[in-house]
């Protein structure tokens, strides 16, 4: 994934573009929100006992060790190496300490063909600059007739809209825009992607539900630790009047999702087998 830094270019008044999950604290909100949402994937995929997992874009290993506590031989791949770090932390309390971690990103990936019996992401591979590459590396280190099975937010739900304001608020990125990450989550996007490569594709929509006191509340999480918003609220510290008017735009948007002490963040679950 690649997002934005807090350092600003000079010839453009941008920030530069770099990884930027080394920003924040990813892996306390990964784990705050997102635990039951990885044995949730690992369940849907059907890992068992012995499988060869790869799960791509592994941030700090939720679902590297969900499938690794099934018994699974599992490996966990990332371009971030702080994030990497606390995969490893999070994998010794989880007493999984045969998991095996690996730098890289989901459109070049370091394996031979056919290494993989199970290929997963969670909300990570849609965030690959280059989707069909992405799409294609995956199949090509699954075995035939193994599975593939991933997370991404939908177009419709929170998470875009969210994202969507993050960069409003921004100074215009340099270069050209990537694809949206969102085709990943509606069933027309994921047939563009896997196309005639795969059979029995199939889905089930899902939620993340964020515990939360209010919008506001969950707002404070974030800005402390994912790290998009993370850099906004820097590159807006100098601006107080315009922090708070995306502060109250953020909480009228996410207001629509919140409900019974929890905000929604709507995802599709996505399973095929590789042809």
């Amino acid at each position: 994934m690649t997002a934005i830094d807090a350092t600003p270019d000079t010839t453009s008044g941008a920030p530069a573009v770099q990884d930027v999950w080394s920003v924040g604290d990813y892996d306390r909100l990964a784990s705050y929100g997102s635990a039951p949402e990885a044995a949730h994937l690992v369940r849907f995929a059907g890992v068992q006992p012995e499988d060869r997992v790869l799960d791509v874009g592994t941030g700090s290993g939720l679902v590297a060790i969900v499938a690794a506590q099934q018994g699974a031989h599992a490996t966990g791949i990332d371009p971030t190496p702080e994030l990497l770090a606390k995969a490893k932390e999070n994998a010794v309390l989880a007493g999984c300490r045969g998991i095996d971690w690996l730098e890289g990103a989901a459109e070049s990936l370091p394996f031979p063909d056919a290494s993989f019996d199970i290929v997963l992401s969670q909300y990570a591979h849609m965030f690959s600059p280059q989707p069909e590459a992405a799409a294609r590396e995956m199949l090509r280190v699954l075995k035939p007739a193994g599975r593939i099975a991933f997370a991404a937010w939908t177009p419709d739900g929170l998470a875009p809209r969210l994202m969507g304001l993050t960069f409003r608020y921004l100074p215009p990125m340099p270069g050209v825009a990537s694809p949206s990450p969102f085709e990943w989550g509606h069933a027309g996007g994921v047939r563009k992607y896997l196309a005639e490569r795969v059979r029995d594709l199939g889905f089930e929509p899902a939620a993340l539900q964020l515990p939360a006191l209010s919008t506001a509340h969950a707002r404070r999480l974030v800005e402390e630790t994912f790290g998009p918003t993370v850099l906004l609220v820097r590159v807006l510290s100098n601006d107080p009047a315009r922090l708070a008017q995306w502060r109250h735009e953020h909480d009228a948007a996410a207001a629509e999702f919140f409900a019974d002490g929890r905000l929604r963040f709507d995802y599709l679950l996505t399973r095929a087998i590789k042809l």
